[in-house]
């Protein structure tokens, strides 16, 4: 197991999993209800919701909207058992409890099991609880399976692999109890001063729609939730700062932001959401009756619940100011400003209010005495909440722990190992090798040198405290891949400091060897660490004003470069960078967005070229954080060009826009080069005339003409020619991963409904308008190979 700070109390403790045994009082106080409708699996769930929510008191129903967690009953760092929290958890906060705690796995399962046996036996209706933790790349407890970060499997376009990582993260879950995940996120990177880039699936709708329906579906294939976040459009906030207010107008609201969120909730069948801390437009979300109610349930149709945030609520009274301060935290009197929050985010669709804050729906009962508050509104979202504990088989199955002497055969195993090394590198993403210095040789002698290839495990945010010293680093996955004898290392410099000290031994070190690994980027903490606000350049609450590389590792990455070893750059971080420099120099540059705990491996297999490099930039990179956004799909009246530049010969040359740079990315959305070539030819459609409900299939020849078997991203984008508001240049519409043997042919087709080409038109309304469609086929979005063109009548 995971070494953690109380692990000699963890050893000492008497507790055992057959523990969770113990007899918690009459188990038979809801005997008299075990032929109630509500506990028939053979009705249908709604006449199940509807008998449960007809028994309810308001008490029982106020319960039901505020979050629990395992700590009430269980202490974290000791393992001793309180009796009365788990009794107080379940009258006060039963409808669901968080469990994400740096625990062992007994600890966890047989407190689970605590819980979940007193909310089934031993309260009034035996209403089994969601049990919640953190899962954007893993099941957070020690000792899981960490995956690359979603920036990072984004880069991947994989469908099948990300399916396959939900899966095996509900195994794991499941295994232990756990029957909700906080994943995934469907927020957007169009914003990357903001720390939390690392968690999303990119700049791109479409492509972040794929990749969080694949993950929902696999996850949500064994009945473990996922609960989507942070809806919406939360990941642009002013200034990039975390919580910041974002700006954005209705139109961009609906045609960038939402359909993300609209596949990952909607098509994919998501049990749940998080909304947002921020505000959108001027309206915090967590009480946004627009979003969270007029587009979420009237227009889109949704069933289920909507939960806060961790404290998000109490931002109603501070920073937000729409209700008065003070706010009484739960077992003291309830204040006006408890009150007002309940009154403004339960009926606006705000059904379930997590922990982290004061508690406010305790107010829920005397508001619906008082009449301030119809218990119709409670009803709406205690319904909502049922519905989905039904569907999910909560009632017939509360949980689903493994045989403590499976566990080792579900979680963690070379299985789950191998598929995190395969997502791994086929995220890694290839962005300059003109002098061919990649694959290397594995008879040469490798220097790997930088504050990234060793020490520590550079995951980023979202996992489990102390992950960073489990895992395979860069060091080891290279050492592994060629033998100890043929690697030296030099660290260099640290991640946070400007001391160059370590560079003489880097520099002699990369002279000795035939070829010098540089890994430097940005770093992170595990979510323990974060909060205690230990430095790090991204993560929740980590912002940036630049997105140069930090401290003394540009210097140390030039010194490396200065030497005549030909010198392979590694970017291992949450975000773009920077350093466009680096095109002006003979390395070459790899990056590698926080990888799983087989990163060092998966780095290994691309550099040594086992694995033929298919990664696809998720997110563009700019030349300068002056020049954001970046993003591919601007509007047609942005990115006009009269670019300057400062010349290899000194000499300024001016332009215009911009006077020194340039607005058009380094290197674009989409963007990833290969060991390999390919040749785009013949792109033909199905049909040349359509209807706005018509499917029409586009159709390419696709070449490998080198000598490498390789795989291929093949991005379908659409430009609609004449529009009625100033529209998205071009859009990502579809992709297909297509691996091709060396000199062969594929013949790749992409399906394109037409109702997707559509735009929000001056009434705000959605529609497909008549005219033509050029469809472009090509290897990113800067890279467009071919195109043909449809007219829709």
């Amino acid at each position: 197991m995971l070494p953690l700070r109380s692990l000699s109390l963890l050893l000492a403790s008497t507790l055992s999993f057959a523990t969770a045994q113990y007899s918690y009082g009459n188990s038979s106080s809801n005997s008299s209800l075990a032929n109630a409708p509500y506990k028939n699996s053979a009705l249908p769930v709604e006449t199940r919701v509807a008998d449960l929510l007809s028994r309810m008191t308001i008490e029982e129903k106020t319960a039901q909207l505020m979050q629990g967690d395992i700590s009430n009953w269980l202490n974290t760092t000791s393992g001793a058992f309180n009796h009365s929290g788990l009794v107080q958890n379940f009258q006060q906060k039963a409808g669901m409890f968080y469990v994400g705690y740096p625990i062992s796995w007994e600890w966890l399962a047989t407190n689970i099991k605590r819980g979940q046996d007193y909310a089934v036996n031993s309260t009034r209706l035996g209403i089994p609880a969601i049990v919640q933790t953190e899962g954007i790349h893993g099941f957070l407890i020690g000792n899981a399976t960490i995956f690359n970060s979603p920036i990072a499997y984004a880069c991947s376009f994989n469908r099948t692999q990300i399916q396959q990582m939900g899966i095996q993260i509900a195994k794991e879950a499941q295994a232990l109890g756990v029957s909700q995940v906080f994943a995934p996120l469907a927020d957007l990177a169009r914003e990357l001063r903001y720390g939390r880039v690392e968690e999303t699936f990119g700049e791109d709708a479409y492509l972040a729609g794929e990749i969080a329906y694949s993950y929902v579906q696999g996850l949500q294939s064994l009945n473990v939730s996922a609960m989507v976040k942070h809806y919406a459009a939360y990941s642009q906030p002013e200034q990039g700062l975390n919580t910041g207010p974002v700006h954005i107008g209705e139109r961009e609201l609906r045609t960038t932001w939402l359909p993300s969120y609209k596949r990952a909730i909607i098509d994919a069948g998501a049990y749940s959401i998080m909304s947002a801390y921020s505000s959108l437009d001027g309206v915090p979300q967590v009480a946004d009756y627009h979003t969270l109610t007029e587009i979420l349930r009237d227009e889109w149709g949704f069933d289920y619940w909507v939960s806060s945030d961790a404290g998000a609520t109490d931002r109603l009274a501070n920073p937000f100011y729409v209700c008065p301060s003070p706010l009484n935290t739960i077992n003291n009197p309830i204040t006006e400003g408890n009150e007002c929050i309940a009154l403004n985010a339960l009926p606006a669709g705000g059904d379930v209010e997590m922990g982290g804050g004061s508690f406010n729906y305790r107010s829920i009962p005397e508001l619906v005495a008082s009449g301030r508050l119809p218990e119709s509104v409670v009803d709406t979202a205690v319904s909502r909440l049922l519905r989905a504990k039904f569907q999910m088989g909560l009632f017939e199955h509360p949980y689903q722990i493994a045989p403590q002497s499976q566990w080792s055969n579900i979680i963690n195993t070379p299985a789950a190992k191998q598929l995190a090394r395969e997502i791994d590198r086929d995220s890694i993403v290839l962005l300059k090798n003109d002098q061919d210095i990649l694959p290397i040789r594995k008879s040469a002698k490798v220097a790997v040198i930088g504050p990234m290839a060793s020490g520590y495990m550079n995951y980023g945010d979202y996992v489990v405290y102390q992950s960073q010293y489990h895992g395979v680093t860069p060091l080891a996955g290279i050492q592994s891949a060629i033998g100890n004898g043929s690697v030296t290392y030099a660290q260099g410099c640290e991640r946070w400091s400007l001391d160059q000290s370590g560079f003489p031994a880097a520099v002699s070190a990369a002279e000795s060897a035939d070829v010098a690994v540089v890994v430097v980027g940005t770093w992170s903490r595990d979510q323990e660490e974060l909060w205690e606000g230990l430095n790090a350049t991204t993560g929740e609450h980590v912002d940036l004003s630049s997105l140069d590389l930090v401290g003394a590792m540009r210097p140390l990455v030039q010194a490396i470069i200065n030497t005549t070893t030909p010198t392979v750059v590694v970017f291992s971080s949450g975000k773009p960078l920077t350093e466009d420099w680096i095109s002006n120099t003979t390395a070459s540059l790899v990056q590698q967005f926080y990888p799983s705990e087989e990163g060092g491996n998966a780095l290994a297999d691309i550099l040594f070229g086992d694995v033929n490099p298919s990664g696809k930039l998720s997110v563009s990179f700019p030349h300068d954080v002056g020049t954001l956004p970046i993003y591919y799909d601007y509007l047609n009246s942005g990115r006009a060009t009269s670019p300057g530049f400062v010349g290899a010969d000194g000499v300024l040359y001016f332009g215009h826009q911009y006077v020194l740079n340039t607005p058009q990315p380094w290197f674009p959305f989409g963007y990833g080069l290969s060991y390999t070539t390919f040749d785009y030819s013949n792109v033909t459609l199905s049909a040349a005339n359509v209807s706005a409900s018509s499917t029409i299939t586009a159709t390419v020849s696709v070449t490998n003409n080198g000598t490498r078997d390789g795989a291929e991203v093949v991005q379908l984008y659409v430009k609609d020619v004449l529009a009625s508001v100033d529209h998205p240049n071009i859009q990502l519409k579809g992709f297909e991963k297509v691996m091709i043997g060396a000199g062969e042919t594929a013949e790749v087709s992409i399906a394109l409904d037409v109702s997707d080409v559509g735009l929000w038109d001056r009434n705000m309304e959605y529609v497909v308008e008549p005219g033509e469609f050029v469809v472009y086929v090509g290897a990113s979005s800067g890279d467009l190979r071919g195109n043909a063109s449809f007219n829709v009548s």
